[in-house]
């Protein structure tokens, strides 16, 4: 299988195709997504929960105007859920119906019974079987969280783009759909998943990503909220909390300032909506009093340096 030219002819245009879809990536990250859909290799995308993991892909299926095709994996995924399964209570009513015409020891009826007519598309089968159009981006997300039988039954779906169905053969994509697989770390995804994959840490943002981010997302915000609001966030996100906040808590931050007509940080209105920027009770109980009169007061400093 060849990988296309399309609109991805370099890593500058990789980024300028992200920016399309309001997704800021900076060139290591551009140059990740340039490499993945030009050697058709799955993307492995790991990083903190809130870093836009789960956008990046979202992003990519919007710019390239591709269908977007989500598995969103639990504890206890199995390939039923993930892959496919076979339509019982259709099958049972053709056992009946054939039984009802005198045909129930008819050996093509149990070949009939495990065909495509009975068989249950999932997400994974889905993007495999895309007829027609363009190959559709398949987002594999979180994957830490599902158990790892479930890793192992993915090699073949990551290696080949196949899937092996015991009644009916090996099902392979004729054009591999864009695959990007996302971890939050929560546990050790194995090696041989990785291998299959290009690999890229996706970090928080710079300040200035950050900042460019939030003119996409909050364009409402004026620019020096913006600033203040960036430099608030950065700082929160060098001291020891239990969960830092991500960019998608800072553009939800910001959009909540904005609703409570704010026009520039001070400590009530911060105080106020932390629950928008924090979510565990022990890191918003930090933040009390002058500390965060302290930490709105370096933001503002920040923000007009």
């Amino acid at each position: 299988m060849k990988a296309e030219p399309g609109p991805v002819g370099s890593i500058e245009a990789a980024q300028a195709l992200l920016a399309s879809a309001d997704y800021v990536a900076d060139r290591r990250l551009a140059t990740a997504v340039f490499l993945a859909l030009r050697l058709d290799r799955p993307l492995f995308l790991e990083g903190e929960a809130g870093v836009g993991k789960t956008e990046l892909a979202k992003a990519l299926a919007a710019s390239l105007g591709r269908p977007l095709i989500r598995l969103q994996c639990y504890e206890g995924l199995d390939v039923a859920s993930a892959v496919y399964e076979w339509n019982v209570q259709r099958q049972m009513m053709a056992i009946r119906l054939a039984e009802a015409a005198g045909r129930a020891r008819d050996a093509s009826l149990e070949r009939g019974l495990f065909s495509v007519e009975y068989l249950v598309k999932r997400p994974i089968l889905q993007a495999l079987e895309s007829a027609g159009g363009a190959p559709p981006v398949l987002l594999i997300d979180e994957l830490d969280r599902a158990d790892e039988p479930f890793e192992a039954y993915l090699l073949e779906v990551l290696s080949d783009f196949q899937v092996t169905i015991p009644e009916l053969g090996v099902v392979r994509a004729e054009r591999p759909p864009i695959v990007a697989v996302t971890s939050n770390r929560t546990r050790e995804i194995h090696d041989a998943i990785k291998r299959r994959c290009l690999y890229h840490w996706v970090d928080y943002p710079s300040a200035e990503r950050e900042l460019e981010i939030l003119r996409r997302k909050a364009p409402g915000a004026s620019e020096a909220l913006s600033r203040e609001v960036v430099a608030f966030v950065q700082r929160l996100r060098s001291m020891d909390f239990y969960k830092a906040p991500g960019v998608a808590e800072t553009i939800d931050w910001t959009r909540s300032l904005l609703l409570l007509d704010a026009i520039s940080l001070d400590p009530q209105s911060v105080s106020d909506t932390l629950g928008a920027l924090l979510k565990y009770q022990d890191d918003i109980a930090r933040l009390r009093g002058e500390e965060v009169a302290a930490l709105v007061s370096e933001a503002k400093a920040r923000a007009a340096a």
